[in-house]
């Protein structure tokens, strides 16, 4: 029972981008207390639904011009061949729309040796024309995820070509260590799980010279009076913004309260951004997200 709610985080892990700090709004709060097990997945199917929280919506590194506390939730259905299809709906709580982002996508999971794994997905973001969250200038993005369990840690490389209104590239390199208790805490099936890790993303940030044009008057700026002065949009941030580096490193802490069918995840995250443009001032910043995932097979 317990291999079959580690294979189901390990999808979601996997089907959403979580740890590539990308793909949703919900990217640092999906539980990523797994372990692969693709054998498993070509002979089990499921469904799940969940819930989270998170204080701020961060996207590949970087964040918006003010702190965006986020509501998301999504449902995913996972194929005994190994394909997925998912939907995501998000809510900015500082933000007038409704629903601020729907995503879909499908994707497929496979297993190369009994180390390494990984999956290939494509999601379509669709956002509201008023939604602020500093992702919104992509629509699509194409994920290649290939992890190695060394046993000592689990090492992961993630690439992602998102494209829309405006296109980038991404390498995402992350390392972690999952662990679980052995022993229950209010019943015989329960049990809690960590998996602290590590992340460097590098790429492109041409989405971020994309918002500006597209939300003018919302960057932040050197005054605590009037954060949201217009800078002016030199043309040397967008050659700037082109070009390949690194993006941003962070640490993440999560820890899991785990049943059979459902896990409550609590998850604190440290990031450290590098390379910030001159239009979108980012820096050091503590996130904080809570999820629960239930799981019928």
């Amino acid at each position: 029972m317990k291999k079959i709610c580690i294979l189901f985080f390990f999808l979601m892990l996997n089907a959403l981008g979580v740890y590539a700090d990308g793909h949703c709004l919900l990217n640092d709060s999906i539980p990523k207390a797994a372990r692969p097990d693709t054998d498993t997945v070509a002979r089990k199917q499921s469904l799940s639904v969940g819930v989270s929280m998170g204080s701020d919506a961060q996207f590949f590194g970087r964040t918006g011009p003010q702190k965006y506390p986020f509501f998301n939730t999504d449902v995913i259905y996972n194929a005994k061949s190994g394909f997925f299809v998912y939907g995501s709906l998000y809510k900015v709580f500082t933000s007038n729309p409704i629903i601020d982002e729907t995503d879909i996508g499908a994707g497929y999971l496979y297993r190369v040796t009994p180390r390494l794994t990984g999956n290939v997905s494509y999601t379509r973001f669709i956002f509201n024309r008023n939604a602020l969250i500093i992702k919104s200038a992509s629509s699509n993005d194409i994920n290649f995820n290939n992890s190695y369990d060394f046993k000592i840690f689990k090492a992961g490389v993630v690439m992602d070509y998102l494209f829309g209104e405006s296109s980038d590239f991404f390498i995402t390199l992350n390392a972690s260590k999952y662990f679980e208790t052995s022993w229950s805490i209010f019943s015989d099936n329960d049990y809690l799980s960590f998996n602290p890790g590590i992340q460097f993303i590098v790429g492109t940030q041409n989405f971020v010279q994309k918002y500006g044009v597209n939300h003018p008057g919302r960057f932040d700026h050197d005054s605590d009076q009037n954060p949201y002065i217009q800078p002016p949009l030199f043309p040397q941030y967008a050659g700037y913004n082109s070009e390949f580096k690194l993006l941003n490193y962070s640490i993440k802490i999560p820890i899991a309260y785990n049943q059979p069918h459902y896990t409550f995840e609590f998850a604190y995250k440290y990031s450290l951004p590098f390379n910030v443009e001159g239009i979108l001032k980012n820096h050091r910043e503590s996130f904080y997200n809570l999820t629960f995932y239930y799981l019928f097979y």
